[in-house]
């Protein structure tokens, strides 16, 4: 397989790239400009390196998820470093926040309920993806996740 390397767009104030093997880092400030330019960014870079459009599709989803919540849990123009590459196994989203102590937990909302307006996000996570990890890191926590193979 052959891939070629994205090219990045020109870093703006709120959205600084950098490349990284088959993907790329950005930090951002969280809201809903800088949330499309990276979810259309995702999709370039993982069709870019081999991905299938299903594997972009849902590393968009699992991108969104993960700000929304992160945005949630500290607050709009949260400063967020997104890292989206595609690894051995499938593609791999990780978003670091600067609160380590807010941690994500499951609610016992049913998937499938009508009236709910939060709780679903961990069981999609879990759906969607083979692992999701939270660890501790120098700005405070990196949540990751390697999506299944489609």
């Amino acid at each position: 397989m052959v891939t070629k390397q994205s090219a990045l767009p020109v870093s703006e104030p709120g959205l600084y790239l950098r490349s990284r093997e088959r993907g790329f880092v950005a930090h951002m400030v969280a809201g809903p400009l800088r949330l499309r330019q990276v979810r259309s960014l995702t999709a370039t870079a993982l069709l870019d390196h081999g991905a299938s459009s299903d594997a972009a599709g849902t590393a968009q989803l699992v991108l969104s998820e993960l700000v929304a919540n992160a945005v949630r849990a500290c607050g709009d123009d949260v400063p967020l470093v997104v890292e989206v590459h595609l690894g051995d196994t499938g593609a791999v989203v990780g978003v670091h926040d600067p609160v380590p102590e807010l941690l994500p937990h499951s609610a016992d909302t049913p998937m499938d309920s009508a009236d709910a307006e939060s709780g679903r996000g961990l069981p999609l996570l879990n759906l969607l993806c083979t692992d999701v990890t939270v660890t501790a890191s120098p700005i405070g926590k990196q949540i990751r996740c390697r999506l299944r193979p489609s």
